[in-house]
């Protein structure tokens, strides 16, 4: 076996590797693979959770940007047939052409947190081929993104996750449990793809539009922060008191005031 100097965690790309195998027997227990499930890992740095899941016999896809790891990943689990390594960025990659047969993909990652946002949200534009994604991220994340009306971290990021999939905040991780230890806690969240949305925005580009205009002066009433988009008056034909802060108003009331700003918008292309 080949041996290999001990890896320094890089600040570039965010390296907090893993090493409590309490938290790592917990993050397995919450993912469950099975051995005819088809799993892909972004960022698995030196193989923590990675044995774990190919243990299970499922096939494994891992996505590694830093290359000082690829040799580290082959050696460990490059005899493995069911192991693929896939050297790039998570950010640029497509995860459709992964789906090779009728297995939808699980998504499991310790997503660098100056990433995070982008990466969940490159991932829901391709939701049709995943089943579930288990991700360790910042802790005050995923109480933003499992927030529902009236907390104090509902806004934007939650409702737009919210929009596309199902959300469990599952447990909390110390920054013992890393090396380097980061300054924050984390958390691990299941997204759990919608099979069929429960409230269809009409164009979700128009609910983006709506809920950023919202949440721009979350501490304003709707009236205010909305009047760029919508009259006082369209927003109460739309069952919303134009009063309400926007923390107040469910994903559902929001996806209303989108709809109702596509059909203002098309009647301005007709005129």
């Amino acid at each position: 076996m080949t041996d290999f100097a001990p890896h320094r965690a890089r600040k570039r790309f965010g390296q907090n590797f893993l090493h409590d195998q309490g938290v790592i027997n917990r993050i397995l227990r919450a993912v469950h693979p099975q051995a005819d499930q088809h799993l892909v890992e972004i960022g698995p740095g030196q193989g923590a959770i990675t044995a774990g899941l190919l243990s299970s016999g499922a096939r494994l896809d891992v996505v590694e940007l830093d290359r000082d790891l690829h040799p580290v990943l082959l050696a460990q689990f490059g005899h493995n047939p069911q192991f693929q390594l896939h050297k790039g960025d998570a950010l640029k990659f497509d995860f459709s052409t992964l789906e090779d047969d009728e297995r939808p993909l699980r998504v499991v990652g310790n997503l660098p947190y100056n990433i995070s946002t982008p990466l969940m949200f490159h991932l829901l534009n391709q939701a049709t081929h995943i089943r579930d994604m288990h991700f360790m991220l910042q802790k005050e994340v995923v109480q933003r993104l499992a927030a529902g009306v009236g907390d104090n971290h509902y806004g934007r990021l939650g409702i737009m996750v919210q929009y596309h999939c199902q959300v469990e905040h599952l447990f909390d991780v110390g920054s013992g449990a890393f090396s380097p230890a980061p300054k924050v806690d984390s958390a691990i969240v299941r997204l759990t793809p919608h099979h069929q949305l429960p409230h269809p925005a009409s164009d979700p580009r128009q609910l983006e539009i709506v809920v950023r205009e919202a949440f721009n002066q979350r501490r304003k009433t709707l009236r205010n922060t909305l009047k760029r988009l919508l009259s006082a008056q369209i927003i109460e034909e739309e069952g919303i008191d134009p009063g309400l802060r926007p923390e107040q108003v469910d994903l559902a009331g929001f996806v209303r005031l989108a709809n109702r700003l596509g059909k203002a918008d098309n009647n301005e292309q007709t005129l």
